[in-house]
């Protein structure tokens, strides 16, 4: 008999056998079981002396198996429709899984339905998925013979003198595991969608055909999603922000991927910038402004054009010498410090710039404001003594949090990350600054998961991940140490013993690039900005022609009261034409000017979500705005 714990805590003890029965008459959905710390196929033997954990499908864990499988149930299905195809990878990712295929004639969207079909037979079929154990050997005999060189490729980077394959039916497939028992178990399943997808992320290599999809352990999980995915569309920015007349991309036809900024959209920008100088001031930053070239040396000794020259545009030549325009503003800030000498009494320094860097992305990966070519870094650069570190990280948590929920961000994901296999800099500065940051996010009381070794070549980092308001996550906040510029332009201060001493350095970026900020303001507001925020406040409309004048009286008090309004008296437009207009526009106030109200010095406030307040006083509508605006609040 082996002991097996369940979710909930409960233990049972089961022949190893009849663990899947046992299971099945508890109407329980296996994913996998924690076996000595690892997460195993729940076919694997049971240890015998300790217990094993089960995971279920509805554990995130057993939620990320589940899809796995998934992928290859979408695999087995485009072999048996494509007898033909190439098979490359299949992971699960967050929400879903996706394949790599290489077609000989690529399918089209209107295809997925017909290869859903065939999954969803081959799920009714409830073939068990098991594991097979090959030498490498005969792993690379078999991939051969069936033309699957991408799986060769991947063989290649498996170390061991065996790999493991998995079997369903007639399909099997190159896979490390695990998965559900069955296909049965992968019953509610969606195709999403499908693109081009270079094999390994290489511009130079195969385009693939890649095939999204989702997997739910419910029925009612894959229609939550669906009802998701149909939000995030109706608030793409990229149909928003043109919409709302807030920005272009410049020249989308030839996808050069730079923004312009309409008017309505530069104010928002305008008031984001205002709050996050101010913000900056009030929390000990010098704020310090470079240009948006360098020349070649300067990027030669930073290391950029040895480590980072794909991502840089082709030198300008001016009189003779090579410029670049800048795809980071660290060297220059760097150059700041240099123009003197420092003493420890200097320390810390906090600069901080909204600078301007150009990084060269190919067309096919630019995404509206959420992959540009020229984008304004909010950047910052702490260069501190080592016994300043501790405080540092600690401020600058405490300062993106502020930040981040200013703008209306509540959910957050704190990650680690530590040294990788290749670094720069001694393990003695990398032991104590990832310390260092480990203790400021527990002393802040942060809940956080660590990534081992997936920290930069330079130096570790933390990171911080908003959710928005449909549930998704992006990372803003990033928080870096750096070993390597630190020693390449030989930073130094002057220590109490009178002797040079290496700074620390820290890369600092609370919202990121303020263009994909402002792309996902779009999408979690979904146009309909805080006041604080939003272009045009209030909208002052008149009933009829008789109360223009009023109406012009009105929208001057809101203006000299430092509110943003427009005044709505021109164009002969019906009172319900200018409300619609106004929700469409999502303006959050609407003061309504009849004969009732100029008569009595009031106006009707309506609310953009549909919300009539009746008569207010003028005076009690403009201390409602500026209250609002003030605290930043994001309900009117």
């Amino acid at each position: 008999m082996a002991r097996v714990v369940l979710p909930g805590g409960e233990s049972i003890e089961v022949e190893p056998e009849d663990l899947l029965d046992v299971l099945a008459r508890r109407k329980m959905r296996p994913a996998g079981l924690i076996i000595d710390g690892e997460l195993r196929d729940v076919r694997d033997p049971l240890p015998k002396t300790s217990p094993a954990r089960l995971v279920t499908v509805d554990e995130p864990e057993g939620l990320e198996v589940l899809r796995h499988s998934a992928s290859h149930v979408l695999a087995h299905a485009v072999r048996r429709l494509y007898p033909d195809v190439r098979l490359a990878i299949g992971p699960a990712i967050r929400d879903g899984f996706y394949y790599d295929f290489e077609f000989a004639q690529p399918p089209s969207r209107e295809d997925l339905e017909r290869i859903e079909g065939e999954m969803r037979r081959i799920v009714a079929e409830d073939l068990p998925i098991e594991r097979m154990w090959l030498s490498r050997e005969e792993a690379a005999q078999r991939l051969q013979e069936e033309g699957e060189h991408y799986k060769l490729e991947l063989l290649e980077e498996i170390e061991g003198d065996q790999v493991t394959f998995y079997r369903q039916g007639d399909f099997v497939d190159l896979c490390r595991g695990p998965h559900v028992a069955s296909t049965g178990h992968v019953r509610h399943v969606r195709l999403l969608d499908l693109a081009g997808a270079y094999w390994r992320g290489d511009a130079n290599r195969t385009m693939l055909t890649r095939i999204y999809g989702t997997a739910f352990p419910t029925a009612e999980g894959v229609k939550e999603h669906l009802r998701r995915l149909e939000e995030a569309k109706r608030r793409d920015h990229r149909v928003l922000g043109p919409k709302l007349d807030l920005f272009s991309i410049q020249n989308e036809e030839i996808r050069a991927g730079l923004v312009l900024w309409h008017p309505k959209g530069a104010r928002i920008r305008n008031e984001v910038e205002a709050f996050w100088k101010e913000a900056h001031y009030q929390n000990g930053y010098q704020l310090v402004s470079s240009p948006h070239i360098g020349r070649a040396q300067l990027w030669q000794r930073s290391g950029h054009l040895d480590f980072y020259r794909e991502g840089m545009y082709a030198p300008l030549v001016v009189e003779g010498q090579e410029f670049y325009l800048k795809p980071m503003n660290c060297p220059f800030h760097i150059a700041i410090y240099n123009s003197r000498g420092r003493s420890w009494r200097d320390l810390p320094i906090r600069y901080a710039e909204l600078g301007t860097v150009y990084r060269f992305e190919r067309s096919g990966v630019l995404h509206g404001l959420l992959r540009v070519r020229g984008f304004t870094q909010d950047d910052a650069h702490i260069i501190c003594r080592p016994d300043q570190v501790g405080e540092e990280i600690r401020r600058t948590l405490r300062f993106a949090l502020h930040m981040l929920r200013a703008f209306g961000f509540s959910d957050f994901a704190v990650y680690l990350s530590t040294r990788p296999a290749e670094y720069v800099g001694e393990p003695e500065r990398w032991d104590l600054a990832t310390e260092a940051l480990r203790e400021a996010v527990e002393a802040e009381g942060l809940a956080y998961q660590v990534k081992e070794g997936e920290g930069a070549f330079y130096g570790p980092k933390i990171d911080i991940d908003v959710e928005d308001s449909l549930g998704r996550a992006w990372q803003l906040t990033t928080i870096q140490f750096d070993f390597n510029l630190a020693d390449r332009f030989d930073m130094a201060y002057t220590g109490e013993d009178g002797q040079p001493h290496r700074p620390f350095m820290i890369h600092r970026a609370l919202l990121g690039a303020l263009e994909r900020f402002f792309g996902i303001l779009i999408e979690h507001y979904g146009g309909a900005f805080p006041v604080w925020l939003a272009p045009v406040q209030a909208v002052v409309l008149p009933v009829t022609e008789e109360q223009i004048s009023y109406a012009d009286e009105v929208t001057l008090r809101l203006a000299e009261a430092g509110i943003r309004v427009e005044g709505w008296t021109k164009g002969g437009k019906t009172l319900r034409w200018l409300v619609r207009q106004a929700q469409v526009e999502k303006i959050p106030y609407m003061l309504v000017c009849g004969a009732r109200e100029a008569a009595e010095g009031a106006v009707s406030l309506r609310l953009r979500t549909e919300e009539d307040l009746g008569p207010q006083p003028v005076d009690a509508v403009i201390t409602r705005i500026l209250s609002a605006a003030e605290a930043r609040e994001t309900e009117l």
